[in-house]
């Protein structure tokens, strides 16, 4: 008898469709006063098929922003040294495959059509929002278990949108007023967003397809204000369309002029900042590094200067030395001054430097190849190498690269820029340039390179 009884087990609560179904008979019929009520939302312009024209344009812009996200993250060789410092990140931080190092602009590109698409998409964000609002405080909040799974997946999405842009725009502005650091929350944040997009998308495709066949785009752009009529409702859940719409003051081919009108703008305010040229440059009002930087052969963008890196010029003078390490045991090799490395075989190459906040800019920079210094170091088939700064401690301050890039016959330790010497904020004695690589691996102030087979 005792052993039968330990058999018993209690029942374990499941969250099945029962259960599902159980909770949302404890929801009183009537809603509450307010947003929750049918007829508190009136603007005649909204419904399905509106929310689907905003869809469609997000399904294609978000998908691009995401997609060259994640790049963006595969470009820091996440799995090298400590690229990524994101805690418990597990499966999360997967990457495929070494970052390339052709074609040179690869990462410009790359983070360009991140950031810009991102801030264009920003007005295309907020109008579908407010088109789906009434969604958000549907009565009762699921009638069922399909139901609940598209209000856990449109937390996610919306939740994760309102995160992801929000510290992407905090970010491009340098203003970091939130309390944790931006390259692992924009990780996982990243995740949450995808997790609950693809799950939006899965459930409302069929949806939304239907809604875009109820009218043309061509159609709707013709119809006037005093000829705009409310949305008819597609079915008893079309919660989108009015109950009781008031007058339209807009008509729908002006919301989506205004729309588009305002991610135009936007564009133009800011795309001069990657794709460059006095005229794109000269209207780029957001640029997070200004718009001029003078004419001198270091007048360009400068992300961190020396003195918030602690960086002085007695540092890089006389008595600088570049120490060669070879093997992980941190035995210098070799030694080099500034005039030592000046004696080396020197090679020009025209190079962007592309900043994870979105601006670039392409200089012409001197210096030594990197599989030169290998050979010195005595690795002349390095699989990694790592840089370290005379920053010391910080972020990126040690970075490390693979050995494509090592190899790479474009990735140099420059000693010039547009054949002068660097100055001191830009890196002086010494600072890497990596083809098609994040601008913020491009180390300044190199004080040792450590060469590994």
């Amino acid at each position: 008898m005792g052993a039968r009884a330990a058999l018993v087990r209690p029942p374990r609560a499941r969250l099945n469709a029962r259960t599902l179904l159980s909770l949302a008979r404890l929801f009183p019929k009537t809603p509450p006063p307010g947003p929750f009520r049918p007829g508190f939302w009136r603007s005649p312009l909204r419904g399905r098929w509106l929310t689907s024209t905003f869809a469609v344009v997000l399904l294609v812009g978000v998908t691009l922003v995401t997609i060259t996200g994640f790049l963006s993250y595969a470009a820091y060789n996440p799995a090298l040294g400590t690229n990524d410092l994101t805690p418990n990140k597990g499966l999360l931080g997967f990457y495929l495959f070494d970052w390339p190092t052709k074609p040179v602009w690869l990462y410009q590109v790359n983070q360009g059509v991140h950031v810009i698409g991102g801030l264009v998409l920003t007005p295309v964000l907020l109008a579908k929002l407010w088109s789906v609002i009434p969604k958000l405080f549907s009565w009762p909040p699921f009638r069922s278990p399909a139901q609940a799974l598209e209000r856990l997946s449109l937390l996610a999405l919306v939740g994760g949108a309102v995160f992801q842009f929000a510290t992407g725009f905090m970010n491009i502005a340098y203003w970091y007023a939130f309390p944790f650091s931006f390259y692992p929350a924009h990780l996982y944040g990243a995740w949450v967003f995808t997790a609950g997009f693809v799950v939006h998308v899965a459930i409302k495709l069929p949806t939304m397809r239907r809604a875009l066949r109820t009218r043309r785009l061509v159609d709707e752009l013709r119809v006037p204000l005093d000829r705009t009529q409310p949305e008819e409702r597609m079915d008893a859940e079309d919660e989108l369309a009015p109950v009781s719409p008031a007058a339209a003051t807009l008509s729908r081919r002006g919301l989506l002029g205004l729309v588009a009108g305002s991610s135009a703008v936007v564009f133009v305010l800011t795309a001069g900042q990657t794709i460059g040229g006095p005229l794109t440059r000269s209207v780029a009002l957001l640029a997070p590094r200004g718009r001029s930087y003078g004419d001198g052969p270091n007048d360009f963008q400068v992300n961190k200067p020396a003195a918030a890196a602690g960086v002085t010029a007695e540092m890089g003078g006389p008595s600088y030395r570049l120490e060669l390490v070879a093997g992980q045991d941190g035995a210098v090799v070799r030694e080099l001054s500034r005039e030592d490395l000046l004696g080396l075989d020197q090679y020009t190459y025209e190079l962007p430097i592309a900043c994870v906040e979105g601006w670039s800019t392409t200089q012409t920079w001197t210096g030594v190849r990197l599989r030169d210094l290998a050979v010195l170091a005595g690795v002349p088939s390095a699989g990694e190498m790592t840089a370290q700064s005379l920053q010391g401690a910080g972020t990126f301050a040690t970075t490390t690269f693979s050995a494509d890039q090592v190899d790479a016959e474009k990735s140099l330790l420059a000693l010039r820029v547009n054949d002068a010497d660097l100055s001191l904020d830009h890196g002086f004695p010494a600072r890497i340039i990596i083809p098609a690589g994040p601008g913020v691996h491009c180390t300044k102030w190199v004080s040792r390179m450590t060469f590994v087979a």
